[in-house]
């Protein structure tokens, strides 16, 4: 009893009423003013700043026309090669002399194109409807390459036409000649099936090797053109390989979608 009144008497002390109060530290109210700063900075950058978004996937650069199987119309043993893989034909090209019953027949193109495989070879025993070549249509020798990348279909709307495409090349190494730039020109509305993917490639591997992870979505890509180059394309380093690029030779590309405001994660 004899403390509390102690105390109480302390408290209603006149030399206690004169005394400041302190509210905070200034170490506090430094706290705050960051605090504050960094919340009124980070809620500018939700609603002005962006972040980009990339889709990556794996394709092949060609004339953009397709390809078709050249099969034999005829049964017979082949005793000539008159083409050369890599040659641009006209449509009605010989490509082989097949020896039948009846005598030898030409087998010939049906339409233009370069010769990207021949399987048959001399004296190779030919049944009517193999296949003995695989012809990539060209309408003109210097056609432009682009680059057909194979996006899984779940992520295929994200992509929209115009969108910037970074492409590495499997015959350039991107750490020495860099990546080939382009844009998307066009995008598949239908996911395409292994069949598909290879009769227009005019490979059935490449059909299973592009759709291994079910039937993807096509997207073209245009290559950005570039004078300087000796390739005759832009790349992100100043000169490119020192040599052309080939039809038919598989490339991955990055695809930069459409950029974020981050606050749009924040809303429903």
């Amino acid at each position: 009893m004899q403390f509390r009144q102690q105390a109480l008497s302390k408290l209603q002390s006149a030399e206690d009423i004169d005394l400041p109060v302190r509210y905070a530290r200034p170490q506090g109210w430094l706290a705050l003013a960051v605090t504050m700063a960094v919340m009124a900075g980070s809620a500018v950058w939700a609603v002005t700043g962006t972040v980009s978004n990339t889709l990556e996937a794996t394709g092949i650069l060609t004339h953009g026309q397709g390809s078709y199987v050249l099969q034999s119309p005829i049964a017979g043993q082949v005793t000539s090669v008159l083409a050369q893989e890599g040659s641009t034909l006209p449509a009605g090209a010989p490509l082989l002399k097949v020896r039948t019953a009846s005598g030898t027949t030409v087998v010939r193109t049906i339409a233009a194109g370069r010769l990207t495989t021949l399987s048959a070879s001399i004296g190779a025993v030919l049944n009517t409807g193999a296949d003995v070549a695989s012809v990539e249509r060209v309408r003109h020798f210097d056609d432009p390459l682009v680059a057909t990348l194979f996006v899984a279909a779940d992520r295929a709307a994200s992509v929209r036409v115009g969108a910037s495409v970074d492409l590495s090349v499997q015959s350039a190494p991107t750490q020495t000649y860099g990546v080939l730039r382009g844009e998307v020109r066009a995008v598949g509305r239908t996911a395409q099936s292994r069949q598909q993917i290879g009769s227009y490639l005019g490979s059935e591997q490449l059909g299973e090797e592009f759709s291994k992870h079910g039937p993807p979505v096509a997207v073209q890509v245009r290559l950005d053109r570039s004078s300087a180059t000796r390739s005759g394309y832009r790349w992100s380093s100043p000169d490119g390989p020192p040599f052309a690029l080939g039809s038919m030779t598989l490339t991955s590309g990055t695809v930069h979608l459409a950029a974020h405001h981050p606050i749009d994660w924040l809303l429903p």
